[in-house]
């Protein structure tokens, strides 16, 4: 949907550290949207309701990668939102993880795949954002919250060109 010539973006996050990295990152998102002339409402998971879907043109969901995969709350709300009703509504997913050791698994992958089952047209791929750190004294890597950055100013070209 387009308002005033402008795309409403929703972004609907979860974050579980005591740290808020995930929510760091949507707020990045945010403000570098916000920057390039997109209106913006983002959410917690928790505060976020799928009625209020068809009022925004782009969502964009993100949350940590827990045991390999999606965090329960990101995964919830992908659960509440209706089969199909979204169909053609752009959208993009994001992440924070630690991504070390060989290990493998991604929130913003398992996300991404999710929307698409739900008919969403993907605008961006995944964006991964890594983390390190001990469990209490995580941090995004350096350089994280630059490639963030980078990654919300392709997302809004995408979305200055739908408008």
């Amino acid at each position: 949907m387009v308002r005033c010539g402008r795309m409403k973006v929703l972004i609907v996050y979860d974050s579980v550290s005591p740290m808020k990295l995930t929510a760091k990152i949507a707020e990045i998102i945010g403000t570098t949207l916000k920057e390039k002339g997109l209106e913006v409402d983002s959410y917690f998971v928790l505060d976020s309701t799928a009625t209020k879907m068809k009022d925004y043109g782009c969502v964009i969901v993100g949350g940590p990668t827990m045991a390999f995969r999606m965090s329960k709350g990101a995964s919830q709300f992908l659960d509440q939102l209706p089969d199909k009703e979204l169909s053609g509504m752009l959208a993009a997913a994001f992440d924070t993880g630690i991504h070390a050791y060989g290990m493998s698994g991604s929130a913003a992958k398992g996300i991404d795949g999710r929307l698409k089952k739900l008919g969403f047209k993907m605008i961006a791929a995944p964006l991964e954002s890594h983390i390190e750190g001990k469990t209490n004294q995580l941090r995004l890597k350096e350089g994280e919250a630059g490639k963030a950055k980078n990654w919300a100013q392709e997302v809004a070209k995408v979305l200055q060109n739908e408008a």
